[in-house]
């Protein structure tokens, strides 16, 4: 308790960030519904920000290095804020794009500074405790960035300066804190090849889990726009989702650790497409929460089950390389789904969105 408390101020730096954030990841493709964009559209600007992701993952290292965690931190979040703002000046969808992936690429190098930064404060004894008190923040933050957006109107500016506002609030607590800073951070390197020859089952998890949360995250809140009507409905929804993927994170886990890895990632697998398809035929409010919880219980533990699994089989002195591996498959299907999703919600409805996770 004492190592959280010591690094009190970049879990409260975090908490800030990742509520902005949970608002504007729920209110962009709602934002961009109403002003007429097509579900094609809307699943490229989705796509576009696990593209700047992507090549955050290869570009942001260098820029830590050259430039320090505290001042880096600062720049990324101060280009979040810009772009949010530019958002909601502008209404033409390639500027909505580029505006998408600079949100990516920066959400990238915060995510490497917070997270490096905590395992590099943490020792091997309060590791554990230090990132399950992260990952509580993370998805308990997300989830009050919805309900915090359905307090609000979309068609209003308010939501774009409530989520700029949190993320800049993000920059006091880490630019005052007193802990040093961690040690310059090496280059990323990848090696799908290598990830693939220890475990084809977690290569295959990884692809599977970035197509399926990436396509939720980007037009997710669309369907259930459609279907539920309401701001409110939408942001119950999407919170939903995140707090079923929290709740079984560590029970699948410890079933991981009794039936083996890969026998519960194929199971997961096979209930994200049962769980797709019971959203699909939801016709009530009660019975499209209820699934959507179930979804996100099912599908959320899919990466960081991948990434167990691979773990399990690598070499000693491989653990970064397949764990960065991972993370780049992983984003690299979140930025793949959302733009064939898209178009077939445009060709079908706003339920061929559960149809098609169900086929991935």
């Amino acid at each position: 308790m004492k190592t959280v408390f010591t690094l009190s101020s970049l879990l409260l730096a975090s908490a800030l960030l990742l509520t902005g954030h949970g608002i504007q990841i729920t209110l962009l493709p709602l934002k961009a519904a109403q002003i007429g964009l097509s579900d094609t559209i809307i699943g490229f600007t989705g796509s576009a920000y696990f593209l700047g992701f992507v090549v955050g993952c290869f570009t942001v290292p260098q820029m830590i290095g050259r430039v320090g965690h505290i001042r880096a931190f600062a720049v990324l979040t101060s280009i979040i804020v810009s772009a949010l703002l530019s958002m909601q000046l502008v209404e033409a969808w390639p500027l909505w794009a580029l505006a998408r992936a600079a949100i990516g690429f920066m959400m990238c190098g915060l995510y490497t500074i917070i997270e490096s930064w905590l395992n590099d404060q943490s020792t091997e004894a309060t590791r554990g405790r230090v990132l399950a008190s992260y990952t509580l923040i993370t998805l308990l933050s997300m989830a009050l960035g919805q309900f915090l957006l359905a307090q609000l109107s979309i068609q209003s500016a308010t939501p774009f300066i409530l989520a700029a506002m949190l993320v800049s609030f993000a920059i006091v607590p880490v630019g005052l804190t007193r802990q040093l800073a961690p040690a310059p951070m090496v280059p990323t390197r990848v090696s799908f090849g290598l990830l693939y020859k220890r475990s084809k089952v977690a290569f295959a998890g990884a692809l599977m889990a970035g197509l399926v949360t990436g396509s939720f995250w980007a037009l997710g809140a669309v369907f259930a726009k459609r279907t539920m009507g309401s701001l409110e409905d939408v942001s119950l929804f999407v919170a939903a989702a995140i707090m079923g993927g929290a709740l079984l994170q560590y029970p699948v886990g410890l079933l991981s650790d009794y039936f083996g890895r890969s026998r519960v990632l194929v199971a997961l697998s096979i209930l994200c497409a049962m769980t797709s398809l019971v959203v699909s035929m939801g016709d009530t409010r009660t019975s499209l929460l209820v699934s959507i919880f179930l979804f996100g219980a099912v599908s959320m533990p899919i990466y960081a089950l991948s990434l167990a699994t691979v773990i399990d089989q690598a070499e000693a002195g491989e653990f970064v390389l397949v764990g960065t591996s991972v993370l780049l498959l992983n984003a690299t299907g979140a930025a793949i789904g959302p733009i064939a999703l898209g178009q077939l919600m445009d060709w079908a409805d706003a339920r061929a969105l559960w149809w098609g996770l169900s086929v991935i």
